[in-house]
């Protein structure tokens, strides 16, 4: 019998494979083979589409972002170039004109 691998977000043992998928009963998560030899090589960002990011990529801004302590939110469409990934709860460092720099969650954005 094969071994599957433990849920990455709850890191139950009981996890089957169903189409190709890993599914976890307990938590509902549901991950690829692929996905989990990433996240075992390192850190793991993606966008709000499910896309990977990386280090050096452009990004949009898909939703108005108020700032704390400036009078103009960031404007949905806002390109953002040379993003840096780090491992926080803020997971993307960046600089933006007319903001300068600034961390963004991944969830905010959307990789060009």
């Amino acid at each position: 019998m094969n071994s599957l691998p433990s849920c990455p977000n709850c890191n139950s043992s009981y996890t089957y494979e169903d189409r190709g998928l890993f599914v976890c009963p307990e938590c509902a998560h549901e991950w690829s083979q692929n996905e989990a030899s990433e996240e075992s090589t390192g850190l793991v960002v993606k966008d709000s589409n499910g896309n990977l990011l990386a280090d050096g990529d452009s990004v949009t801004v898909i939703k108005d972002l108020k700032v704390k302590g400036a009078s103009n939110p960031i404007k949905q469409g806002t390109k953002v170039k040379n993003i840096r990934l780090v491992d926080s709860d803020h997971n993307i460092d960046c600089k933006i004109d007319g903001f300068g720099p600034m961390k963004l969650k991944s969830e905010f954005v959307k990789k060009l």
